[in-house]
């Protein structure tokens, strides 16, 4: 174990169904590849205290919680002050996750952007990292990121980044992060893997989205964290590093974004 480099999976969903029962034997699979934290994400604020119940068992979990942008017009809207109340736990890293999806939900774009800046008002006053969902909204996504930025800085990770090189550059100029998911390791992705690698290594991220979004070999399967080490080691071929070369990369941007995790890791 102390020769397999660590990495975090950095945005999963562990109180989903598909885990009912067996999350001991899930964070025992990613220890035993080196996925030593994982970040569990609550997408709908009523579900907060069961989130919150994942990670305050496991000493390798961490938390964020925010509407899901396919959620906000079917949940009570989120206020700043609910937020900040929240990330008063120990074990809360981030605001979201929030953003914007015009994929299925585009009926509802005026109350996710609603949603949006409540969201990234919260991460602007606690200081912690936005966790951003973006779906065929690239325009407006880069819009109100940018126009939220100038009203006063925040930090923010582009969660399983899968949208357009344009986006990817918005985001970067701003400081933001980009974070891979299984996504980037799919035979059919080179494109993706084409912006992933313009940019820069220090702002990258992995993750899994759990549940969802299985790397290969596990294409098609039920996605876990541990799994996030398929996806670290195309990356490491995206940037054309070792696999612990990049691993202790990720590691240390997440450390340097998620500050309250690396400390929780520390105490």
């Amino acid at each position: 174990m102390s020769d397999t480099p660590e990495i975090t999976d950095s945005h999963c969903h562990l109180d989903f169904p598909d885990f009912e029962g067996q999350l001991d034997t899930i964070v025992a699979n990613a220890a035993a590849v080196g996925v030593t934290r994982m970040v569990t994400i609550c997408t709908r604020l009523k579900h907060e205290p069961r989130v919150r119940a994942i990670a305050e068992a496991h000493e390798a979990v961490f938390y964020a919680a925010g509407t899901h942008p396919m959620s906000a017009a079917e949940e009570p809207l989120a206020t700043v002050d609910e937020l900040i109340a929240l990330a008063r736990h120990p074990k809360f890293v981030g605001i979201g996750e929030t953003g914007l999806d015009y994929h299925y939900t585009a009926e509802s774009a005026e109350i996710q952007q609603t949603s949006l800046r409540i969201h990234i008002a919260a991460a602007r006053e606690t200081g912690l990292p936005l966790i951003i969902h973006a779906r065929d909204a690239d325009d407006d996504m880069a819009r109100i990121l940018t126009e939220e930025y100038r009203n006063g800085e925040y930090s923010c990770v582009m969660h399983c980044f899968s949208s357009s090189a344009e986006l990817a550059k918005a985001a970067l100029d701003l400081g933001f992060y980009l974070s891979m998911s299984g996504i980037t390791a799919f035979p059919k992705s080179q494109e993706l893997r084409d912006i992933f690698a313009g940019a820069p290594v220090e702002r990258v991220l992995v993750e899994t989205d759990a549940p969802y979004l299985a790397p290969p070999p596990h294409r098609g399967k039920r996605n876990e964290p541990a799994f996030a080490a398929h996806t670290a080691r195309a990356g490491a071929q995206v940037f054309g590093l070792d696999y612990p070369a990049f691993a202790a990369q990720t590691q240390a941007n997440f450390d340097r974004l998620f500050t309250r995790a690396k400390l929780g890791k520390a105490a």
